[in-house]
């Protein structure tokens, strides 16, 4: 079992800057591809962006240039950094562990709320 908490969401002005935290409570934290995942009120959940223990990242089309994914592999840390913020990146954004071999072993946080607003 692994535990996610997030941290770092709020409100913030289009063209702003958030950056948002996840601790993973996982003994073997290599292991786990870790993500960002959004959801909009009304629309599906969607994936953000994605990074391996090597370090490969994968980025939805809408945040590329904008958005940033990053690991401390020492702390158990995946972090996301969110610049020019645009409306509709509003959504509560979810962290997601997912071992690199056994799917099953899936995991997610209680998401954070971010808000672009003028």
């Amino acid at each position: 079992q692994v535990q996610l908490v997030e941290s770092g969401g709020g409100l913030v002005q289009p063209g702003g800057s958030l950056r948002l935290s996840c601790k993973a409570s996982a003994n073997n934290f290599l292991s786990y591809d870790m993500g960002w995942y959004r959801q909009a009120l009304g629309k599906q959940r969607e994936l953000v962006a994605v990074i391996t223990g090597s370090g490969i990242t994968t980025y939805a089309d809408s945040v590329k240039g904008r958005f940033a994914i990053s690991r401390d592999n020492a702390k158990n840390t995946v972090d996301l950094q969110m610049n020019k913020l645009q409306f509709d990146d509003t959504a509560v954004y979810y962290c997601n562990a997912r071992h690199r071999v056994w799917f099953s072993f899936n995991y997610w946080g209680q998401g954070t709320q971010v808000t672009v607003s003028s």
